[in-house]
């Protein structure tokens, strides 16, 4: 079940990225990234995941890479970004552009890729 929403929600990411509604890839990789990542800790552990949304936490509990491990840090704080406006300070679209994306969407597909190998 977390797998197959992970899976999803980076396909929405992708989409919303071709559309050029870049926060909203953003926030789709975020949740893309903490439901894979979730997938693992319950195929590992047969218990449910944390009820969090700190992804470094969550890469921690599955031993990502340290490289992983910045990423997720990166990733992490644009679950409140990408949604609140009162907390980017500003109206959440003019805060991302292609190219930060981009940059989420390539590093979610790695974090995926690496859970994928271990849901094996």
């Amino acid at each position: 079940m977390w797998w197959e929403q992970a899976k999803r929600d980076y396909r929405i990411a992708q989409h919303n990225h071709e559309r050029g509604d870049y926060e909203a890839a953003v926030l789709f990789c975020e949740q893309s990234a903490q439901k894979a990542l979730k997938a693992l800790v319950l195929h590992r552990t047969g218990r449910a995941p944390p009820k969090i949304h700190n992804l470094a936490v969550l890469g921690q509990l599955v031993g990502v890479t340290p490289k992983m491990l910045g990423f997720l840090t990166d990733l992490t704080p644009h679950y409140l970004t990408t949604r609140y406006p009162d907390a980017a300070g500003v109206v959440t679209s003019k805060l991302y552009s292609g190219r930060i994306s981009l940059k989420f969407l390539r590093g979610t597909g790695k974090v995926l890729d690496w859970c994928r190998t271990g849901l094996r």
